[in-house]
């Protein structure tokens, strides 16, 4: 990877970790619903100009139901359920658990395209959800003698299945996509869909708007999670994936949780565990093995 890119895969993992942070800031006074409408809407707005790129506008129109429904499934919700999430639970357990984003992708592709592991991938999934179990474990209060309630255990375990959900609804748009949208220009999708996110969460939004004066600082959170996580962070996307790969691009999962987790401790004083990292390097070692970026040779040949 060249210098250029390497520096744009920094920048897009740093993006990336601080939507979690931005949309603390932006949830606390908007709501998760508002806030992740917002974020959808101003993205879907910043990045209207490029359907004047040769191509992306016919692309779209050719496409646009498909498009603007898998808008609903990869950002609509699951920006909803991360909005809903960082104000329950830390920003830096939050991005460990978007973490698992490929390997509910690898899960959704398996039992819904008939995608079949291999055996390193099989082995994968089973370490990477082994690491998200003893997250929610270690996060919940539950212990080998029952539940020990010292805490909010049921917001808590709300808020980790709200991110969970979420992964989810990202490996199911990435198993549509596959299926109903090969081909289409990435350029595209990545418009369309915001605004089909956006059209989904209007009504929501103007519903719950909140009905006192939202802060400075929040209109900014959320200006700043729409345009510098959605929008250019998407445009950074793709252009990694046209110029190193999609597996090469992809490994930015992995750098996430750290610059959030930095975030995190720095702007909101979030306590970091040795449990929470340890648990994450499980995930990021199973999401390694599960998408292929990392192999077992013995185990394959054995498969």
């Amino acid at each position: 990877m060249s210098p250029t890119l390497a520096l744009e895969f920094l920048l897009l993992a740093a993006l990336w970790g601080a939507s979690f942070l931005f949309m603390r800031l932006g949830g606390a006074e908007f709501g998760a619903l508002p806030t992740a409408g917002l974020r959808v809407a101003l993205a879907a707005l910043f990045l209207l100009p490029v359907f004047l790129v040769k191509g992306v506008w016919a692309d779209f129109r050719a496409r646009a139901r498909l498009i603007l429904f898998v808008g609903l499934l990869n950002s609509g919700i699951p920006f909803a359920l991360f909005a809903y999430a960082v104000l329950h639970i830390p920003t830096g357990l939050t991005s460990i658990l978007n973490a698992t984003v490929p390997l509910s992708g690898a899960l959704v592709a398996w039992l819904w395209l008939k995608d079949r592991p291999g055996g390193s991938r099989m082995l994968g999934l089973a370490i990477g959800f082994a690491g998200v179990t003893l997250l929610v474990i270690g996060k919940s209060g539950f212990s080998a003698a029952g539940v020990v309630s010292d805490g909010p255990v049921a917001s808590t375990l709300i808020a980790m299945g709200a991110c969970l959900l979420a992964t989810l609804f990202y490996g199911i748009a990435a198993s549509f996509t596959k299926r109903y949208l090969t081909g289409a220009h990435p350029l595209a999708t990545a418009t369309g869909s915001q605004i089909g996110a956006a059209l989904g969460l209007a009504l929501p939004t103007l519903w719950l708007w909140p009905s006192q004066p939202v802060s400075s600082t929040a209109w900014g959170a959320v200006a700043a999670v729409a345009l510098l996580c959605t929008a250019i962070a998407y445009i950074l996307f793709f252009h990694l994936i046209e110029k190193a790969g999609p597996s090469r691009a992809l490994t930015v999962t992995f750098l996430v949780p750290v610059f959030a987790l930095v975030y995190g401790s720095v702007f909101l004083n979030e306590v970091i565990t040795p449990w929470m990292i340890g648990c994450g390097v499980v995930i990021v070692c199973g999401t390694a093995l599960s998408t292929g970026l990392a192999k077992l040779g013995w185990l394959e040949r054995a498969a």
